[in-house]
């Protein structure tokens, strides 16, 4: 399979300040809990999709909101440094910041600092980039943006975004989530108007694409959860919106995105553990008679 040209692709959403470490235990109440082995990095839901499409041939954009203080100032050097266009409004708040606690099972807990900086369909950015892209993926919280975006030839929602997409009325090329979260877990007729594809992960046992046609399973590669889950379904989405842009179908694209998830569990820090993006050779022409 192949494209003419690199393919265009979208991330509308948030990036946040993220302090990652592991920790012995969680935190019980009047604990104090000391966080080991710790980073700091730009991430959160939009963010590590983000970086994770910028590990592709692919025109990047990127649609978000930045605060005013030092984390902001953190997560703006960021997102400047990858290979992408970044178009950002600023608000007049502090930027939203994450610590995540990485438990001795791999298991992430977050705590959130702060409401998630989203852009807003009334923001003075250049919307109409989304009319000539190949993809979108957007996991922001205006149902008015989310029917901008279905300008774009695909456009893939990130589950926990379940208000907004119920508002905006629209058909989605694919829903992605995972359905060991609640705030997720989903069936496809859950939806007043269904997305050709509703694709969930359960972790290690891979997960389910679920079309008008039925539920289809994939596997997940064999990874050992050496460093932690965090940005696993997040470097999963990234993918599942670039191999849809390509082409392939929902089963398809979810089969070759779980190498990007199961990836990112061997290291503490998801994004260096994210693989780059690329699309199967094309299968040789057959042998003349």
């Amino acid at each position: 399979m192949t494209m003419p040209g690199p393919l265009r692709i979208g991330v509308i959403g948030h990036v946040e300040h993220i302090t990652l470490g592991r920790v012995a235990a969680l935190p019980r109440a009047g604990d104090i809990v000391h966080v080991q082995e710790p980073r700091v990095l730009a991430g959160g839901g939009g963010g590590i999709a983000f970086f994770q499409l910028a590990r592709g041939p692919v025109e990047l954009h990127l649609f978000t909101a930045l605060g005013d203080d030092d984390a902001a100032g953190f997560v703006e050097r960021a997102i400047a440094a990858a290979p992408a266009r970044v178009h950002a409004v600023r608000r007049a708040q502090p930027h939203t910041r994450d610590v995540v606690m990485i438990g001795p099972d791999g298991e992430r807990t977050i705590l959130v600092v702060g409401e998630p900086l989203h852009p807003r369909a009334d923001d003075p950015l250049p919307w109409e980039i989304i009319d000539e892209l190949d993809a979108v993926y957007f996991t922001a919280q205006d149902p008015a943006l989310l029917a901008r975006a279905r300008h774009a030839r695909v456009l893939v929602a990130a589950a926990r975004r379940r208000e907004c997409i119920a508002a905006a009325g629209i058909e989605l090329d694919a829903i992605v989530g995972s359905r060991a979260d609640p705030r997720e877990r989903a069936a496809r007729a859950d939806y007043a108007v269904p997305p050709a594809a509703l694709v969930m992960t359960e972790g290690p046992l891979g997960g389910a694409v679920e079309t008008a046609g039925g539920v289809a399973r994939f596997a997940s590669p064999r990874a050992d959860v050496t460093g932690g889950t965090y940005g696993a379904g997040d470097s999963f989405a990234g993918a599942l919106t670039y191999y849809l842009a390509a082409g392939m179908s929902a089963l398809e694209a979810a089969v070759h995105a779980a190498h990007h998830g199961a990836a990112v569990v061997g290291s503490l820090d998801p994004l260096a553990a994210q693989l780059p993006l690329s699309l199967p050779a094309p299968a040789p022409p057959p042998a003349p008679p």
